[in-house]
């Protein structure tokens, strides 16, 4: 159901393309506006990565469990064996703190929160400068293997192929530069009457 007193932000983009910086940045910037939505995911942590801050961790049945529950706003298989979702409850949380949901999202993720809250949502795309440069910048990341970062090159190829579908672009080629864009553009949403 989509209330339209209650927004949505929504960051999306390749994998290094720099959206976790940027939804970082808008956290900094706007904590009494914004807070961030936690997903779920059944892939490991990262080091440095805390359950319940940058993800839920989750086993894949109970992932399973809250599709078939429709407790998930959103969810895709993102990896071979990796899913990714927005709880509900999530969404929930934040407005009833009377704050806006910001989500640090893959692409279709976010198109499919998009479509769910159509008058609510803002969709933000973080295009990265180029292929090459996002190879980079995993690379130097140095979290990838070779095999996976060929296939995280090939998917950004194909994830790039749905910015048009987003509200906004925004060029991350100075991430300065792109953290004071997209803080630009949520802002003017979120100065917007509800719809």
């Amino acid at each position: 159901m989509d209330l339209p007193r209650n927004k949505i932000i929504i960051i999306a983009a390749p994998s290094g393309a720099g959206k976790t910086s940027i939804v970082r940045y808008l956290l900094e910037k706007m904590p009494d506006q914004l807070a961030f939505s936690v997903s779920c995911t059944t892939r490991a942590p990262r080091p440095g990565e805390t359950d319940g801050k940058e993800y839920y961790f989750i086993p894949v049945t109970e992932f399973e469990k809250k599709i078939s529950e429709g407790s998930l706003a959103e969810w895709e298989m993102v990896y071979p064996g990796k899913y990714y979702g927005t709880p509900v409850s999530e969404l929930e949380r934040i407005w009833q703190m009377g704050k806006t949901p910001l989500l640090d999202i893959d692409v279709k993720g976010g198109l499919n929160i998009r479509r769910r809250y159509p008058a609510s949502s803002l969709a933000i795309f973080i295009e990265p400068p180029s292929l090459e440069e996002l190879s980079r910048r995993l690379q130097a990341r140095g979290t990838e293997n070779p095999e996976s970062l060929t296939a995280r090159i090939e998917k950004a190829g194909y994830e790039m192929s749905f910015k048009n579908e987003f509200d906004q672009v925004v060029l991350n080629e100075d991430l300065p530069t792109a953290c004071r864009e997209t803080e630009k553009w949520v802002r003017t949403f979120l100065q917007a009457p509800a719809p």
